[in-house]
């Protein structure tokens, strides 16, 4: 959310974009968010305008424009992730006017909007009722295939907006999703968690990606802004104890500085490539 996502194969759209049908947890089937793309704009080199797939419903430009999302093609995207790579994360547009004069255009990080509350769900939402355990997942900016994993196994799953007071009583175990921005912003979520770490009546927590950035900034660990963050589907990380190597799928431009943890605690895996 609030980034423009650059795209590195040259053909993009191949597939297209399969239909928006809800499972039988009113989950959207074949995407991570039910009816909304979240980037601000997409660049790629070549779009595809014949694509082909069993599930096809809608081409890829077509989709975008549905949602309102706008896009660019025929750019070197390549190019242009050599000089993000060499200059770190920067901050774009895509405009109409080609011929400029670009003096005076207005860059805003989005990092410092609170981006997760924007994305996060507004109010509760509960699946599968009666299932055990009970979690608690604070939605950040949640995949609804977390959800999806934790009702499979017969778990209720308890979805709470990024704000919302935690109590130890309501829970078996929390969970701190996913989500866009930084955690230094989310301050009433820290605040939550801490809240919990300090409760007698102790429960189990896991945090992914943003979550576990959450987690560490409630311990009092400092978290910091990667120069272009790790993103990718095949980043080793190292398991803490084993020296176990563990292919990873990562998407995050945050990072927790370990050097701040204090002895009761202790890093879990380590990326092996930072």
């Amino acid at each position: 959310h609030g980034q423009i996502l650059v795209l590195t194969y040259p053909l993009i759209g191949n597939y297209g974009v399969p239909g928006e049908e809800l499972d039988e947890h009113h989950l959207n089937r074949h995407f991570e968010s039910n009816n909304k793309i979240w980037i601000s704009a997409l660049v790629v080199g070549e779009l595809c305008d014949t694509p082909s797939h069993w599930r096809q419903k809608q081409t890829l430009d077509t989709w975008m424009m549905h949602h309102k999302i706008p896009g660019i093609s025929g750019v070197d995207t390549r190019a242009l992730t050599k000089k993000i790579r060499e200059n770190g994360t920067v901050l774009g547009k895509i405009i109409q006017n080609v011929e400029g004069p670009f003096i005076g255009l207005e860059f805003i990080d989005q990092n410092e909007r609170n981006l997760v509350a924007e994305v996060s769900t507004k109010e509760m939402v509960i699946y599968n009722e009666s299932g055990y355990p009970r979690i608690c997942a604070v939605d950040c900016g949640l995949k609804l295939n977390q959800i999806r994993c934790f009702v499979n196994r017969g778990a209720r799953v308890d979805l709470v907006p990024w704000d919302h007071q935690l109590n130890c009583t309501d829970f078996d175990g929390l969970f701190l999703s996913n989500g866009p921005g930084d955690p230094e912003i989310c301050k009433k979520t820290v605040e939550n968690i801490k809240r919990v770490l300090d409760s007698p009546d102790a429960k189990p927590i896991f945090g992914i990606c943003l979550g576990h950035q959450l987690l560490a900034t409630a311990i009092n660990c400092k978290t910091y802004k990667m120069k272009y963050g790790n993103r990718g589907h095949n980043l080793p990380c190292i398991h803490n104890g084993t020296n176990r190597c563990f292919m990873t799928s990562q998407n995050h431009g945050f990072a927790v500085n370990v050097d701040d943890l204090d002895a009761d605690w202790e890093p879990l895996f380590t990326n092996a490539n930072d």
